[in-house]
């Protein structure tokens, strides 16, 4: 049967549970994943003065064809965007700034270092968000940052994350649609600390400092990010969960719950729904952690689909902002952000089809036999054939015939780099 046929016979299956697809498809079209543009070169970034990976930053693997250019990397996530369905957004760091060969710390980064990154953006119609980066840097050479002791080291860090809320809202205005600028930091220590309080005192007044400074929120959205561990802060972070809940709790701050910055048994889709009642947003960076914060490509496993549930059951896709953090340099680069973002829509449009709000209804009479059979058979409902028809009606590859594109670009442009 045609692709149309199997999506006319999909529909049919779940109308008789009230879900109009031909809706949910329209619903799907409007939700943005910002794309993390670090994929694309093993967050190399382009400073002249490019430094070695460090602040718990890792990346394995040397798959040919890595972006050394800007026009290389807007190259590769243009073919990447190709094939992925429906309109995004694109995740910047500091480190992708453009100064024309000229040395610029990272302090004294200003807007006009990515009027390339914004024209690009207006002609392919995208959102931009951006990350000041506050790792691999000579000045963080011993983890810390922001909670540093040495005030000239504190106040430079400061100093840039404030420049960056200001690139975040030159963004924001150039192109209609607020970019989310999020602060994560490497702060702590490899052992045991004999003080905690101290590092997170500092920590504390240098966003105070930061964020005294005014920038439109029409057009800039601020967000903290927190970590559990990292390489060279095995035993404590000074912006732990708790440091930044809090923080942004009283500062009217997003809070970023990144997947892999939880302990292993704990989850990120668990705790969406406690955020939901105490914040208008939340944000999220979706990777996938093996053992550990290792950002592996996003697949379509179970949390990602609870992720997903979560956000959706509780109609909150204009409240979550969803961007994605992995880097594998093990596969090719184009592929790994099709397969991410790509898991990421499925998991959205697998959300949207089931009944919710019956199913809610269930667990409020008690009825946990019918819940949990529903449940599971919702599991193999046509499902598939709903993303086919959505691909090819989007304009992308469906099913795994992207993969061709994919061997192509390779050929044609990665390997001749």
């Amino acid at each position: 049967m045609s692709i149309q046929e199997n999506y006319e016979l999909a529909k049919k299956a779940y109308e008789k549970w009230g879900i109009n697809v031909d809706e949910v498809i329209e619903k799907l079209k409007n939700v943005p994943i910002s794309i993390h543009c670090w994929q694309g070169d093993d967050i190399g970034g382009f400073e002249v003065n490019q430094k070695e990976l460090s602040g718990g930053i890792s990346v394995t693997g040397n798959y040919p064809g890595k972006a050394s250019t800007p026009e290389e990397l807007r190259a590769d996530l243009e073919k990447a965007l190709s094939l992925i369905p429906g309109k995004h957004r694109v995740n910047l760091h500091a480190i992708y700034a453009e100064t024309n060969g000229e040395v610029v710390e990272r302090d004294q980064l200003e807007p006009k270092h990515f009027e390339n990154w914004v024209k690009w953006a207006k002609e392919n119609g995208l959102g931009l968000d951006y990350n000041p980066t506050l790792f691999s840097h000579p000045k963080a050479d011993d983890g810390l940052t922001l909670s540093h002791p040495n005030e000239e080291f504190r106040e430079f860090w400061i100093n840039h994350c404030i420049g960056s809320r200001k690139i975040g809202e030159y963004f924001g205005k150039e192109l209609g649609t607020p970019a989310l600028t999020n602060i994560w930091i490497p702060d702590g220590y490899k052992d045991i600390p004999s003080d905690r309080l101290t590092p997170r005192k500092r920590l504390k007044e240098s966003l105070d400092k930061i964020f005294a400074v005014e920038v439109d929120e029409k057009y800039n959205l601020d967000a903290v990010e927190s970590k559990v561990f990292g390489l060279g802060s095995e035993s404590y972070v000074v912006g732990s969960h708790e440091f930044y809940l809090n923080y942004a709790m009283k500062n009217d701050k997003l809070c970023l719950l990144d997947t892999g910055h939880y302990h292993p048994t704990e989850t990120v889709s668990n705790k969406i729904s406690s955020m939901l009642l105490f914040s208008e947003k939340l944000a999220l960076h979706v990777s996938r952690p093996v053992r550990w914060d290792s950002d592996h490509v996003v697949i379509l496993d179970d949390e990602l689909k609870e992720i997903a549930l979560e956000i959706v059951r509780n109609d909150a896709l204009d409240r979550v902002i969803i961007g994605l953090d992995f880097f594998d340099a093990s596969i090719n680069r184009v592929a790994a952000w099709t397969i991410g973002t790509r898991n990421m829509i499925k998991a959205l449009l697998s959300a949207m089809l089931v009944p919710n709000e019956y199913l809610k209804q269930l667990q409020e009479e008690g009825n946990f036999t019918e819940r949990l059979a529903l449940m599971e058979e919702f599991k193999t409902y046509p499902f598939g054939a709903v993303w086919d028809y959505y691909c090819e009606k989007m304009g992308v590859p469906v099913k795994e015939s992207w993969l061709e594109e994919v061997k192509a670009y390779e050929q044609e442009v990665l390997l001749k780099r």
